[in-house]
């Protein structure tokens, strides 16, 4: 009976991470919002104890800040952080793609796995870009978190794969309170999904290394716009 006791706390304490985490990347808990634990165990009808612990598990991962006297803030990443963010997920990225190429051709088991694996991989990217192109944020969220989640495991290694998908977490935390006020929202989400899944198909660097590049670039020249935008704002005069 303990065990089943902690079998389900263990799940309640996941899905209300989940759920809050969804919030979050939903932009209906924006970013400096407060609150208690008190307070999200009676929206959700649930004891105080797993509400702590998926709080304290969502500060782990840098969503959230904890204060002893106050509660729990959602955290409030700035242009810096994202900038930060983009370069550290480059570094790592740019040693996959060598790691990928640099033996000899996978076997032809390892190829039909590959194979296998990149048929999911390859709707997540479909909907992801047809989501962008569209500019249905709250759908290519979760496909786009889902697609890079996915392309991850194909590397192999889980502590890279959730290192990146902790990133991107954070990336679209900082990313969707600007982009639901932005008349141009469809301009700064990146579709290119699937002519990364078709570079990777055909274990072409010189593609594969483009299609990042221009991942990259497209997230720094946002984030320039948005530090511009910011300056711009500070030397205003008062009204």
């Amino acid at each position: 009976m303990r065990a089943s006791g902690a079998v389900t706390r263990s799940t309640l304490r996941q899905q209300i991470a989940d759920a809050l985490r969804d919030e979050v990347l939903a932009g209906r808990l924006q970013p400096g919002r407060e609150f208690t634990v008190k307070q999200i165990a009676e929206q959700y009808g649930v004891s105080a104890t797993p509400v702590r612990e998926a709080l304290f598990d969502l500060s782990a991962q840098g969503l959230l800040e904890s204060d002893q006297h106050r509660g729990f803030r959602v955290h409030e990443f700035t242009v810096a952080d994202y900038r930060a963010m983009v370069e550290a997920r480059t570094l790592v990225m740019d040693g996959v793609v060598r790691d990928v190429f640099r033996g000899p051709s996978p076997s032809p088991a390892r190829q039909a796995a590959y194979r296998d694996a990149l048929v999911s991989v390859r709707r997540r990217a479909d909907e992801a870009a047809r989501a962008a192109r569209g500019g249905d944020l709250d759908i290519l969220i979760g496909y786009d978190l889902r697609f890079w989640r996915e392309l991850g495991g194909l590397v192999g290694n889980s502590y890279i794969s959730d290192f990146l998908h902790r990133l991107r977490v954070q990336a679209w935390v900082f990313a969707v309170p600007y982009l639901r006020g932005d008349a141009d929202v469809r301009d700064w989400l990146w579709n290119g999904h699937a002519e990364l899944v078709a570079a990777i198909t055909h274990r072409d660097r010189e593609a594969l290394r483009a299609v990042l590049d221009d991942y990259n670039r497209h997230a720094l020249s946002w984030a320039d716009r948005l530090a511009d935008a910011d300056s711009a704002a500070s030397e205003a005069p008062d009204a």
